[in-house]
């Protein structure tokens, strides 16, 4: 059931005069609920509850997290039907993608709940006391991870449920022992208000601390601004632009007590097709990045904006051809007409620079409100260097070709680009052993690389990394996908000289929890 209400704590809470809706763009219209809010006192009161919450929640088990986390997947599964119909109703996404998404969304909750019911993930490490050592005693030193304490998180608007309200960032904070407060994205605030409830009613069930959780509604930054500033906060999750992610980790650093922010932002992702494949494969890569340009209407983070090659024949026919086959693509929705303004904007901005030549610009009779017309440029790589507003991201159907003159103009280039989630080599196993200054550029510019494939399509298990140097994100040592995310939300504490009785079960020497640690150097689930 939708009230338009924040959740602070399990209580359900309205006490604003500022509301707003959400808005259906395949219908161009707005959704029926209204959504209040969330004023001072209500924050306040969310990050109180999370304050003492974090105590109690902090010292739990992994089994007892376990059992919160399938929880919550389990209260999310029986949302059914009403949670798909609201999701398509303010996304303009398909209920395949509706679907798909909350898949991977249970997927990730479960994922957690099985990393802390083993436990080995705290990282447990021992040196025992040698007291006779000369010409100074060692002490017995022993340390794990602990978490951080009550972590906000912002909802992505391309993502309502796998990086929202139940989303990755938040079940990783769960997992690691962290209460969240989300910052619900207003373009789906009946999503999230019905996830929330699934989480609230997980609480309940699983017997969790009031104020584990919270929900707090809002159309602008006011809420998300006094969360980053307020003293209980410890750390922020966001996904979004660079602009908005910016001024997070901005106001994060200028507190009293900085608290980490982990922001996933921009990137073009950069796709080098070198040119024995082009000259192989050039029609059928064509195809398949027309493909990837549109999916979803361009609106991931890892939509591939920039291609890259070495003038030539075939790099002229693959152009030609990606231009053929992106225009056949149908046009589709995007999430609001915010987020197509936002497009067009950007598109026109990249259009006016000078020696960009447009390619292919799908010119559709009758196209509906808020469906993005996709669009291929291509510049000369002298241009390209020279003008860094072409190497931003335009957030839609968007791609532009760079032709290079020669091999060492495509490395100076990818030298040049920021930081950014995925780059990817096209190419012949033969030619790619012959091309090691490419990789090797482009490897201190990502965060993936991908091989012979597309960036689109993020599979989330332990060995992906999600994040790349800045700007791609604020932290390029962690991850935003896959259960290592953990540890953007835990620090690292050594217990020096203490009572066996009086430590962590992770750290006692009978080990109780039969975990893997690392004592005197050696990786062991033995006893001490």
């Amino acid at each position: 059931m939708i009230t338009g209400k924040n959740f602070i704590g399990n209580s359900r809470s309205g006490k604003g005069d500022t509301t707003y809706k959400t808005f259906n763009p395949q219908l161009n219209t707005e959704n029926n609920f209204s959504f209040v809010e969330a004023t001072e006192d209500e924050i306040d009161e969310a990050v109180r509850l999370a304050t003492v919450a974090s105590i109690e929640f902090g010292a739990m088990s992994g089994v007892e997290k376990a059992g919160f986390l399938n929880a919550i997947a389990d209260e999310i599964l029986d949302l059914d039907e009403l949670l798909i119909k609201t999701y398509c109703s303010e996304t303009g996404l398909p209920e395949g993608r509706a679907i798909g998404e909350r898949g991977r969304t249970i997927g990730q909750l479960r994922a957690f709940a099985a990393l802390v019911k083993e436990g080995s993930w705290v990282e447990a490490s021992i040196d025992t006391a040698i007291p006779d050592r000369t010409p100074v005693p060692k002490p017995d030193l022993r340390k794990m991870l602990i978490p951080l304490g009550p972590v906000v998180v912002f909802g992505a608007s391309n993502f309502p449920l796998a990086y929202s309200t139940a989303g990755g960032d938040t079940a990783a904070a769960f997992a690691a022992g962290c209460p969240v407060i989300v910052k619900s994205h207003p373009m789906h605030a009946g999503t999230g208000e019905l996830v929330a409830s699934a989480i609230v009613k997980a609480i309940q069930k699983t017997n969790m601390p009031n104020g584990v959780f919270s929900n707090l509604n809002s159309s602008g930054i006011e809420v998300g601004s006094a969360l980053v500033k307020h003293p209980g906060v410890k750390a922020v999750g966001f996904t979004g632009s660079i602009g908005g992610g910016r001024a997070l980790f901005d106001l994060a650093s200028q507190r009293k007590e900085p608290i980490p922010v982990f922001a996933e932002m921009g990137s073009v992702n950069p796709v080098v097709i070198l040119p024995d494949a082009l000259h192989k494969r050039g029609a059928d890569l064509a195809k398949t990045y027309a493909g990837s340009i549109t999916l979803g209407t361009g609106q991931f983070c890892t939509n591939p904006g920039l291609l890259l090659g070495i003038k030539s024949g075939a790099l002229t026919d693959f152009i030609n051809k990606l231009s053929d086959e992106i225009i056949k693509i149908e046009p589709t929705c995007m999430l609001h007409p915010n987020i197509i303004g936002a497009y067009e904007h950007k598109k026109d901005k990249a259009l006016s620079q000078a020696g960009l030549q447009v390619m292919a610009d799908k010119k559709a009779p009758n196209v509906q409100a808020n469906y993005a017309r996709q669009t291929v440029t291509t510049v000369e790589g002298k241009t390209f260097l020279q003008n860094t507003a072409l190497h931003q991201e335009v957030f839609g159907p968007y791609s532009i070709v760079v032709q290079c003159e020669d091999v060492d103009q495509l490395e100076e280039i990818i030298r040049n680009l920021e930081g950014q989630l995925t780059g990817t080599i096209i190419a012949e196993e033969n030619e790619l052993a012959g091309h090691q200054k490419i990789v090797s550029a482009l490897q201190n510019r990502v965060g993936r690389l991908i091989y012979n494939g597309v960036p689109t399509g993020v599979e989330v298990c332990p060995s992906m990394q999600h994040g790349g140097p800045y700007p791609a994100s604020t932290d390029s040592r962690f991850t935003a996908v896959g259960i290592h995310s953990i540890k953007r939300w835990v620090r690292p504490i050594s217990y020096q000289d203490w009572p066996d009785n009086l430590l962590p079960n992770a750290l006692k020497n009978s080990n109780p929890l039969g975990i893997s640690r690392l004592v005197n150097n050696e990786q062991t689930k033995n006893n001490v």
